[in-house]
């Protein structure tokens, strides 16, 4: 199959063939043809499989006949976790509809900087991209109207729907027309998720892709035993030994992100820390220092993972496990995208064994594991 029999116009064509896309992605196939015809969608794809692009490109087209937005009253509202991902978003946004005949203004609203800029940039928004509390801020000055809404898109459908996006959530959606079309796109299907399809989807067309049986072959998965005090060393000595570059590793708490930040510099290693204690603008700067390869090591917190997506990155290192085995998908799925193969390495205490032993039996791949003792790793 390809775009042009998906009945996309010949400027998203065009601009898909400048960002050389060549195929559709199984998800687009699916997701494309029924979001063009308004139907309501529920699709479940793992991370790296085009899932953006499968509701932008429909609703960019479907905005060629919707009548422009007036004052401040948008048209596609599409919710986001982090600050992040509503930037990556917006871009993809950006570059798909760069050459389409009408022009459509899109705008990604967070919080963490000043809120009078985005007041004052809002009118004549088509495609508004925000995060939850931002977006309140903004409707309760009337900065923006959202009951105009034609089309409510929920990305990474799983994290808005849990309890720290509840009560949010609830309001948003109370402030939404009830005809509308709803798109939820998650890379994972939970309770959470189930249970929101019944209230907030219409007769969906549910789309589940699973992954290829060698998806995960792509992804060289490692892990050490070793004890907790010895954890620092070990991946600093993982580092440097095997000469790392461009590392994405994985914290659980926002303390933690910062002490092996901390500890990484102090040993030499280009590091930094990003999550959602730090400014915006320190997360936009360490983010692009380490796309671009100045950056040796980012340390991340799970949340803020969401918006970190990077077409060859080459190491993830999970510092401590993720508390489900479908995080610790979404982590691993970081690496090995675009047919490019990654390596994955958890450094495993024995307080973690038995979780990550579940992980091992979810996941239905065993896990090569390396005894740390014999590793000397004074100096480091």
């Amino acid at each position: 199959m390809t775009f042009e029999s998906l009945g996309l116009s010949p400027a998203l064509l065009k601009a898909l063939a400048d960002q050389n896309y060549t195929q559709p992605y199984p998800i687009q196939m699916e997701a494309i043809p029924a979001i063009l015809n308004k139907k309501d969608v529920l699709g479940i794809a793992q991370t790296g499989s085009g899932k953006t692009a499968a509701y932008v490109l429909p609703i960019l087209m479907n905005l060629q006949d919707i009548a422009p937005s007036q004052n401040r009253y948008v048209n596609i509202l599409v919710l986001v976790p982090t600050r992040e991902l509503a930037m990556q978003v917006s871009e993809v946004f950006y570059k798909l509809g760069k050459d389409l005949p009408r022009r459509i203004k899109t705008m990604a609203v967070y919080g963490g900087v000043s809120i009078n800029p985005q007041m004052m940039r809002m009118n004549g928004v088509n495609v508004l991209i925000a995060t939850p509390g931002r977006l309140l801020e903004l409707t309760e000055s009337n900065a923006v109207h959202l009951s105009d809404i034609d089309t409510l898109v929920l990305d990474e459908a799983d994290k808005m729907l849990n309890i720290g996006f509840k009560e949010e959530m609830n309001r948003i959606i109370a402030l939404l027309p009830k005809r509308r079309q709803n798109l939820l796109f998650s890379a994972t299907l939970n309770e959470d998720i189930t249970a929101i399809n019944q209230i907030l989807l219409h007769n969906p067309l549910v789309i589940k892709i699973e992954p290829e049986e060698d998806y995960f072959d792509l992804i060289d998965q490692l892990g050490y035993f070793v004890s907790e005090e010895r954890k620092g060393p070990l991946l600093r000595y993982i580092i440097k030994s095997q000469d790392l570059q461009q590392v994405l590793v994985f914290a659980s708490s926002v303390y933690k992100a910062d002490t092996v930040a901390d500890k990484l510099r102090k040993n030499g290693i280009k590091a930094t820390a990003i999550h959602s204690k730090k400014s915006q603008g320190a997360r936009t700067e360490a983010l692009s220092k380490f796309k671009s390869g100045d950056l040796r090591v980012l340390v991340a917190t799970d949340l803020i993972s969401r918006g970190i997506d990077i077409k060859f990155l080459p190491h993830v290192i999970n510092y401590e496990l993720p508390r489900s085995p479908k995080d610790y998908i979404h982590r691993i799925g970081r690496t090995g995208r675009a047919e490019s193969p990654g390596q994955a390495i958890s450094l495993v205490s024995p307080e973690e064994l038995h979780h990550f032993r579940i992980i091992q039996k979810k996941m239905g791949k065993p896990i090569t594991m390396i005894d740390s003792e014999g590793i000397n790793l004074k100096g480091f």
